[in-house]
């Protein structure tokens, strides 16, 4: 059977991960959102199962011990991990799945699935990122300090990725996505896997 592929979205925090790909699973209805687990506080809006599964520190520690996570991070004082057997079922059926995570936790995946497709969405400029994360008043200025300082060091593992994606226009965004997994889904190491898969 062909497999899905595993698409991973990544990015500093605030150049519109979660807008972007909202609007990626609306237009693709084809494509699972893998959800992760967190331990950080639900956001105004955010719904359990749907945007996170919003653990405990004893709950998500419990799960790290049963090596239940692709990947994990503590991130901002806070756990983020994408479960593993939600992500290798939906491969094995063929369904391509989307991870929406941050950068530590994407490069973690990529040394995991290699053969993942892995994109980096970056906003028009620094000065709109800082607008974006200042505007959204859910941290404190030392929390905004500290994240404007870790999107300064993660702009610099771009070429760890397979794409950039300019976050100026989300629909654009979203048209660039598309055109990575079709391109993604022609490429001949892939073909050469199906075959091999078939004679087994």
């Amino acid at each position: 059977m062909k497999k899905g592929l595993l698409l991973v979205l990544s990015g500093p925090s605030a150049t519109g991960k979660g807008t972007v790909c909202k609007a990626l699973l609306k237009k693709r209805p084809d494509i699972s959102l893998s959800v992760s687990c967190t331990t950080r506080e639900p956001r105004p809006g955010e719904i359990e199962g749907k945007s996170y599964f919003f653990k405990t520190q004893k709950e998500f520690e419990s799960l790290i011990e049963e090596n239940a996570f692709l990947e994990y991070a503590n991130v901002f004082s806070n756990y983020y991990g994408t479960p593993k057997s939600f992500v290798d079922a939906a491969i094995e059926q063929g369904k391509d799945v989307l991870l929406e995570i941050d950068v530590q936790g994407a490069l973690k995946v990529k040394e995991a699935y290699p053969k993942g497709v892995y994109m980096f969405l970056v906003p028009p400029s620094m000065d709109e990122l800082k607008n974006r994360i200042r505007s959204r008043g859910t941290e404190t200025a030392e929390e905004i300090e500290a994240r404007l300082g870790k999107a300064d060091a993660e702009m610099k593992l771009m070429h760890r990725y397979d794409y950039r994606i300019v976050n100026d226009v989300v629909d654009e965004a979203v048209c660039a996505i598309e055109a990575i997994i079709t391109a993604e889904k022609l490429r001949v190491f892939r073909y050469e896997e199906e075959i091999r898969s078939d004679e087994i």
